[in-house]
Order: C-alpha cells, then sequence, then structure tokens
C-alpha cells in the first residue's frame, strides 16, 4: 500500500485537499498521512526566559494542533474508509512536509491553496510552491 502526505491547517482550502486525498486513496489504496506543522524556529530575537517558556508551550501546542486541527480531518478519512496516522511537527511547513515524506516513503504529497498572495508569497515563496520545487515526487495543490 503506498503512502501520501497531506499537509493540514485549519483552512477551508486545507479541507478540500484531504477530502481530495481521501477519494483519491479510495481509488488507489493508498494510506494518508495526515501532517500539520506548528511555524518554529529554535532562533529568535527573544531573552533566553522568553525562549526557556517557549519551550514549555510546545507540548501544549501540539496537543491543541491534535485537537483543533488534526481530529477534524481524522474524521474525514474515518468517514472514507481509509487508512491513515497523523503527525504533528514543530518546524517550517515545507522543510518539514518533505522530511515526513521522506521518512514515510510517500509516493504523492497534497496540500490545499490558502489564498495567500502578494508581497508575502513574492518574498518568501508559499508552501506549495516550495514543495513543488523541492519534493521528489508529485505535488498536486488542491484549490
Amino acid at each position: 500500500m503506498d503512502t501520501i502526505v497531506v499537509g493540514v491547517d485549519n483552512s477551508e482550502a486545507s479541507t478540500r485537499a484531504v477530502e481530495f486525498a481521501v477519494d483519491r486513496a479510495q481509488k488507489d489504496h493508498w494510506k494518508i498521512v495526515l501532517v500539520h506543522v506548528i511555524p518554529w524556529t529554535p532562533f529568535s530575537f527573544q531573552t533566553a526566559s522568553e525562549n526557556e517558556h517557549r519551550h514549555r508551550e510546545r507540548q501544549r501546542e501540539l496537543e491543541a494542533a491534535t485537537e483543533q486541527v488534526i481530529a477534524p480531518m481524522v474524521e474525514i478519512c474515518e468517514r472514507g474508509g481509509v487508512p491513515h496516522e497523523e503527525i504533528v511537527r514543530h518546524g517550517k511547513a515545507s522543510e518539514t512536509l518533505l522530511d515526513i515524506s521522506a521518512e514515510s516513503g510517500a509516493v504523492h504529497i497534497i496540500v490545499g491553496r490558502t489564498g495567500d498572495s502578494g508581497l508575502r508569497d513574492a518574498v518568501f515563496g508559499s508552501v506549495a510552491n516550495r514543495l513543488a520545487q523541492h519534493a521528489s515526487v508529485p505535488v498536486t495543490v488542491v484549490p
């Protein structure tokens, strides 16, 4: 059974991406790995005490993301009857999704297009754009 990685957040586009992935997984007998990435860098311009507090908050963030972001996506997978697993990590979204794709031996990555545009994407690029440029497997961006 092949594995696909689906990057999820709290957006409507993310829900559509999971629905698309479930439809494909049913037809192609894929296992879905739902991935949510909490933005994180250990390097920041905070004080030492702020960074120490931030590290303590990581576990609470993981639990909240699992409940608020992952759980609704799990329901979609379960309604579709497809095998799935869930991963929530801190990191940079595009890099973490690529790492998890490699770790799981994924044959495909699916993400939703959030509709962000303008200066931010022009300067920094979008997650979908970075995935399309750097992934070694096909990337589908669901509008």
